[in-house]
């Protein structure tokens, strides 16, 4: 039988060499997956490298290939060549040069003569010192189009196309167009990495890095091997260049892009590999341990799935309460909500008591005058009838009978207007609805001197909409607009309908009030907002109004009137425009 100090002796060389074997295993896994994600990673910095590489490259030549055959057109135009005849006329040349470089977007257009001298140019601020000039003009002279790279005597970097302008075999001068790079510049600021054109002297000439423009490269970078390290500020950092030959312009496009990501990628492989060898490892040396301490394992394993299963009634009825909680915050929630709609409607039907309140005496009015003319026309009728005068008793009958319709008509509007409304939606017609409303406020308004205007259009379609809110939403809109007017003894107020062209209809409150000043304007729909003066209004109408259009699909909008003061839109869905969305 073995002893047990054998058994512990081979259990304490069997763990030291799984320790080994974790450590030998674990260096080789970290360096391999080390060098992988580094791989990976600077295959993936690479592939992005050649792609903003190839959109820059598209964004420079782009530039300067809309300018490239600007000169040779502009040199052979009829106008053009009359500008060099004689002494040239230097006023029609500069009003060329600056239409030319501003319908183009070119930083300068310049007529030169033959000496290389400014006949006129768009832009006389535009210093070239005569050296780079000269260059320019001498491929122009020889008939091909002469392109170079400038820097101005302010340090503005331009590039410049040039074209002889010839009469017959004969140069008469030059046309020179001056291209800015901002919009390139501004197109590779864009890239996170340092993206910069390098001419022939070895001179960032442009570069999406200001404090890199016009340097020399090697003073911004040194390449040690294959390893190159870049400046930006105060800061060294390990990069990789990309760059592309652009041949006619004899320059190098040039992409950076900062290799510090691949040590951190490196770093994170290595960590990780190791990680995971460790885990292996640890769980070997479990396995080995397991078997020395398998009783106790198992004594353990049940003490914890009895803690564990005490753990879970604890949760579960942790749970249960928990649901039961918000299933009484949902009840709760729901009853808030539905007493929130009843106090909504509530405060609909007391706005519209409130209008009606506001117009009643006006209203009182409309009454009075028509009991007050059939009360004179019956007495007529009387004294007519003693007379035996039947033609002007049945005119006098005929004049009641019209007044007591319109009396009718006015309380048929003031019942319906006060009536509860539905919350169907459904398709109506606007123009009777406008006309209800103005049945209800144009008393109030013509106490009050004012005129309301409103002209309804022919076959303007129908909207989605109820007819008793909608009659409130314009009830408060005109009486507001009497509001705004004042007790001056006259005004005016239009009312008009129209329809767009995707078929919403438009109904327009305007008044020649104050108007709405630019602070207040953001504050009109909000509920007890008013401008009014203590006890006229709590300032719900406009509120009320377009939370009923709002429930439409529509909107209401606050504009400045062409009469001098407010203008309030109804914005609301067509049945026609539904149906198309619809389908």
């Amino acid at each position: 039988m073995v002893s047990g100090y054998t058994i512990r002796r081979s259990f304490r060389q069997l763990q030291l060499a799984v320790l080994l074997l974790t450590f030998v295993v674990g260096a080789a896994a970290a360096y391999g997956g080390g060098l992988f994600l580094r791989m990976q990673a600077e295959r993936q910095l690479q592939v992005r490298a050649a792609e903003t590489l190839a959109v820059q490259t598209e964004a420079l030549t782009g530039i300067l290939d809309k300018y490239r055959l600007l000169p040779p057109l502009l040199a052979h135009e009829d106008s053009v060549i009359a500008l060099f005849e004689g002494s040239g006329d230097a006023a029609e040349a500069k009003r060329k040069a600056i239409e030319v470089s501003g319908m183009s977007g070119a930083e300068d257009v310049a007529f030169l003569r033959p000496d290389g001298s400014v006949l006129a140019s768009a832009d006389y601020d535009f210093p070239i010192s005569h050296e780079q000039q000269r260059a320019l003009l001498d491929a122009s002279a020889q008939g091909r189009l002469g392109r170079q790279a400038l820097i101005t005597g302010d340090g503005r970097r331009v590039y410049a196309f040039a074209f002889g302008v010839r009469r017959g075999s004969r140069l008469i001068g030059h046309v020179a167009v001056y291209v800015n790079f901002d919009a390139v510049e501004a197109t590779w600021s864009l890239s996170p990495d340092p993206v910069y054109v390098i001419d022939r002297t070895g001179t960032v000439f442009l570069s999406n890095r200001p404090e890199w423009r016009l340097q020399p490269f090697s003073s911004l970078a040194s390449v040690n091997g294959e390893a190159l390290r870049y400046r930006v500020g105060d800061s060294v950092l390990p990069g990789s260049d990309l760059s592309r030959d652009l041949t006619l312009l004899d320059w190098q496009l040039h992409v950076l892009t900062d290799r510090r990501p691949l040590f951190s990628a490196s770093l994170v492989g290595g960590v990780i590999a190791g990680l995971v060898v460790l885990l292996i490892g640890a769980g070997l040396f479990a396995l080995v341990q397991w078997r020395e301490a398998q009783i106790l394992r198992m004594r353990r394993d049940r003490s914890a799935a009895l803690r564990l299963e005490r753990l879970v009634r604890e949760r579960t009825r942790a749970l249960r309460e928990t649901n039961l909680s918000l299933s009484q915050e949902i009840d709760e929630r729901r009853q808030a909500e539905e007493r929130l709609r009843k106090a909504q409607a509530e405060l609909v039907q007391a706005g519209k008591l409130a209008a009606l309140g506001q117009m009643s005496a006006a209203l009182s009015h409309e009454f009075n005058q028509p009991l007050a003319a059939i009360r004179t026309y019956s007495d007529n009728s009387v004294r007519l009838l003693e007379k035996d005068r039947i033609d002007s008793v049945r005119d006098n009958l005929g004049r009641i009978t019209g007044l007591v319709d319109r009396m009718a008509g006015l309380s048929r509007s003031l019942l319906s207007f006060s009536r509860k409304p539905g919350t169907s939606v459904k398709p109506v017609t606007l123009a009777p609805i406008v006309d209800e409303a103005l049945m209800l406020t144009k008393p109030r308004a013509n106490k009050a001197g004012i005129v309301i205007e409103w002209n309804p259009p022919d076959d303007l379609p129908q909207v989605l909409g109820g007819r008793i809110r909608l009659s409130q939403v314009f009830v408060n809109l005109i009486n507001n607009a009497v509001d705004a007017i004042g007790d001056r003894g006259h005004g005016r107020i239009v009312v008009s309908l129209s329809c767009d062209d995707e078929g919403n209809v438009a109904a327009c409150v305007d008044d020649d009030g104050p108007g709405v000043s630019d602070e207040n304007a953001d504050s009109v729909f909000e509920p007890f907002f008013t401008t009014k003066s203590v006890g006229s209004g709590i300032g719900i109408g406009l509120s009320i109004a377009s939370g009923i259009v709002r429930d439409f699909g529509g909107r209401i909008s606050l504009e400045k009137s062409a009469l001098g003061g407010a203008r309030f839109v109804v914005w609301l869905q067509s049945v026609d425009s539904q149906r198309e969305a619809a389908e």
